[in-house]
């Protein structure tokens, strides 16, 4: 079997989040989320989103950086804004899967912005 490497990155929030007022909070998600539209936009990160339905509430979401190695996946995700602010932890890793495979659609889905 034909397989592609990606470096997976899993979102999690920390067991002792920084804490800031609400404006700062809206601020730091503002900043993440142009954050991870500037890594796909440059071609470091195939996608990136939230999770939902998870098992576990310390997930928060994830990306699939295609970089070449972990210590440049985790490079580019330490200067997200929201890591950098203590609101999200990282856990980053190698992802295979057959090669050819990230080119099916998903479910569409509209949320309100």
């Amino acid at each position: 079997m034909q397989l592609e490497a990606f470096e997976l990155d899993l979102l999690r929030r920390p067991t002792s989040p920084t804490n800031y007022d609400d404006e700062t909070l809206e601020r730091i998600q503002r900043e993440h989320t142009a954050f991870l539209e500037r890594m796909r936009q440059e071609g470091h990160a195939l996608t990136s989103g939230p999770v939902l339905d998870q098992p576990d509430e310390s997930l928060r979401g994830l990306s699939i950086y295609n970089v070449g190695s972990i210590e440049r996946a985790r490079e580019l995700a330490q200067s997200d804004p929201a890591v950098v602010a203590g609101r999200i932890a990282l856990e980053v890793m190698t992802w295979w899967c057959p090669a050819g495979s990230m080119i099916q659609p998903g479910t569409s889905v509209t949320i309100d912005d």
